[in-house]
Formats: C-alpha cells, sequence, structure tokens
C-alpha cells in the first residue's frame, strides 16, 4: 500500500520527458544517443523501468547534467511509493531501546509475540497497570524511583525476574535466630568449594527465599535483598564465578537481612567485587561483615604486617588451613588489602557448577518455571 502523499512525487522518466522536449529531441533520438534500443527509453519515459545508476551516469552525459539528479529522482520515487512498514516495528524499537527484549524473549522471561501483546507482557513483568507507566519508557513526566536511584533497565529486568521467582516460593517463617544458626554452619563449608551446594537448603530453612539469576548482557549486577511481606529474600547473579566472590556478596547479602535492611526499598549490589568503601551507611556495614566473615580482619592484618613485603603461595595456603578458609577465599581478601587484581588467581575457583543445581535458579539454558 502506498503512502497517501506519494502522487505527486514523479517517476524520473516525466523529467527526462520535459529534458527532451526541451532540447527538441524525439524518443527515437535520446535511444540513438545512449545507444540503447526505443523500447527501453519508451519504458523509462512511461515509469516502467527504472534507473539504474549505470542508466543515471549515460543520461548524465547525455542531457550534461549531475548523474545523481536522476538517480536521487529514483530514489524518491522508489521511497515514496514504497509500502508502509509494520507499525510494530517502532513499537518493538522503543521496547528494545529500554529493555534487552530480545534477550528477555530467549530467556522465557516473555513470549514472542505481536507488539501489542509485548507491550501487555511488559506491564505484567513490571507489575504496572498501563504501558506509560512502565519504567524507564517514553510519555512519562516524571522519573520513577528506578530511575532516580540509577538502577539500570537491564539491572531493573533481572530485578523483577528475581522478584517473580521469590513469590513462587514457599518457605517456613523468617526466624533471625535460625539465620544466625545458619551462619554458624556456613563457617564449617568454606575449606571446599563443593560444600557451597548446602547454602540454599540452609537459607531456606531459615526462612529465606534464595534465588540465583543469570544477569542479562551488560548488566553489571552482584546481589540483591528485598523482602515480601515478612519474608527475606537473598538473589546473587553469580556474574563473578569465584569462591571468593561468592561468599563475600552471599555473607553481604545476609548481614542485610539480619538488620532488616531492604525492606522499603530493594538494596541492590553491584560491584561488589572491588569495592571497600560506600557512601551508604548500610553497604558499609554490610561490607564489613562480608569481609569478617571471609577471612577475620585481624589476623589478615598481623599476616599481612609479619610477611611483608613478599607474600609467597606457601604461606598464604598455610594461613587459610589456620583459618579453616579455602585458599581462594582468602587470597580474594588479600587482593582487596592489597589492591593487586592478579595475585594467586589460580586459587580463585569456580563454584556455580555446585550452587546452581540445589538452588532455585534461571539462566544457563534452563528457566525457572514462573507464569505471569
Amino acid at each position: 500500500m502506498a503512502t497517501t502523499n506519494a502522487t505527486w512525487i514523479k517517476h524520473p522518466g516525466f523529467y527526462i520527458a520535459e529534458e527532451i522536449e526541451a532540447r527538441g529531441w524525439s524518443q527515437r533520438d535520446l535511444a540513438f544517443i545512449l545507444g540503447v534500443p526505443e523500447q527501453t527509453v519508451n519504458m523509462i519515459l512511461n515509469g516502467k523501468r527504472s534507473i539504474t545508476p549505470e542508466t543515471a551516469k549515460a543520461l548524465g552525459d547525455a542531457f550534461d547534467i549531475n548523474p545523481e539528479t536522476f538517480a536521487n529522482l529514483q530514489k524518491s520515487y522508489d521511497l515514496s511509493h514504497a509500502p508502509q512498514p509494520d507499525p510494530g516495528i517502532a513499537v518493538r524499537a522503543k521496547m528494545q531501546n529500554y529493555y534487552p527484549v530480545r534477550e528477555m524473549i530467549r530467556r522465557g522471561w516473555i513470549r514472542q509475540s505481536d507488539p501489542a501483546m509485548l507491550e501487555s507482557q511488559l506491564m505484567r513483568f513490571f507489575l504496572v497497570p498501563s504501558p506509560d507507566a512502565i519504567p524507564y519508557m517514553e510519555h512519562r513526566g516524571k522519573k520513577s524511583g528506578y530511575e532516580e536511584r540509577d538502577i539500570t533497565p537491564a539491572q531493573l529486568a533481572w530485578l523483577f525476574r528475581t522478584k517473580h521467582i521469590a513469590n513462587s516460593i514457599t518457605v517456613p517463617k523468617y526466624s533471625e535466630k535460625s539465620l544466625r544458626s545458619a551462619l554458624t554452619e556456613f563457617e564449617q563449608l568454606l575449606y571446599a568449594p563443593e560444600l557451597v551446594r548446602h547454602v540454599p537448603k540452609l537459607l531456606m530453612e531459615a526462612g529465606v527465599k534464595f534465588v540465583v539469576v543469570e544477569k542479562l548482557p551488560n548488566a553489571k549486577i552482584d546481589g540483591v535483598c528485598f523482602w515480601i511481606e515478612d519474608s527475606p529474600v537473598i538473589g546473587m547473579s553469580l556474574q563473578h564465578d569465584r569462591i571468593d566472590n561468592f561468599w563475600f556478596v552471599l555473607r553481604h547479602e545476609i548481614e542485610h537481612v539480619l538488620r532488616g535492611h531492604g525492606r522499603d526499598e530493594e538494596k541492590i549490589d553491584v560491584d561488589l567485587d572491588g569495592s571497600t568503601s560506600s557512601q551508604d551507611a548500610e553497604e558499609n556495614v554490610a561490607n564489613a561483615a562480608a569481609a569478617e566473615f571471609c577471612a577475620p580482619s585481624t589476623r589478615v592484618d598481623y599476616f599481612l604486617l609479619r610477611k611483608r613485603p613478599y607474600y609467597y603461595e606457601k604461606d598464604v595456603i598455610a594461613f587459610s588451613r589456620t583459618l579453616n578458609r579455602h585458599p581462594g577465599i582468602v587470597v580474594g581478601q588479600i587482593r582487596k588489602r592489597l589492591n593487586r587484581w592478579d595475585y594467586l588467581t589460580r586459587h580463585l575457583v569456580k563454584v556455580r557448577q555446585f550452587v546452581v543445581p540445589d538452588s532455585i535458579a534461571d539462566g544457563w539454558g534452563q528457566v525457572a518455571a514462573v507464569s505471569l
């Protein structure tokens, strides 16, 4: 279907006919000049044949006119008479401009469908009553709370996926006493990577909903703490698949839970791997608790002071044994203290393979069974 304003844009043949008439030529004359059959010229003049780049150059020489004139005439004609594109293109582009919709479809968070249904699914996904209320989308003069907190759209999508999964989980009533007891049991799991598989069960028994969701591309996020009524939720992305990062992030989020953080506003943690201080007092408290859990600060300080300036691998391994920790956990803390991110990296073993099978997880090829 052509656009309604296309009729005024004429085929290049109309203007070529005017040039022929202005020069007193006939179609046969132009055919002779161009060295083509007269029928070819007739088809161009009657709009039945397009102007190719080669023909544009030939006409330019024939009329002593810039060849781009004929090429542009053909381009304008073709564009004006082209069918209108699918209106869904603009809608999908707007969605993708804000959210990684294609990736969300691939991950099974929403279904592939027409633009109207995609918009409806985003409304349900973000728990809003209208398209204009979807965070970050256009047509709203006032920013949402998430935008004011500089949470990126991809991070927000990850957060809401974590929320939907957590809503589907049933756990016992949360008990601070049970969570502190679980922390004591965690202390006995720090010496071997495979023992992290016990974490999900211990958290669930304490009434904490534990969810693991693979991060979206270009969405840096470590973890989150929030509450669904009286049940705390800890979400982790495992974006840094290392034993030291796993235990640090987990203990960081547990401290948020123990102190009741995240009840009014989600505590979203990004880049805990390299951060040591924050302007947020709650984050500083959680960071300190996580660092102390991974390796008691006074003992790490004494070890570094005693071994300065040479921190040999054999000494770190022996020190880790005295703490009943895997060397990777201790190395992680020493790296932060010394700001040496290349230090003994071979001890930073992966743990995701042990965490995901025993967790309620989404990503890495599996989709949590959640309906919107």
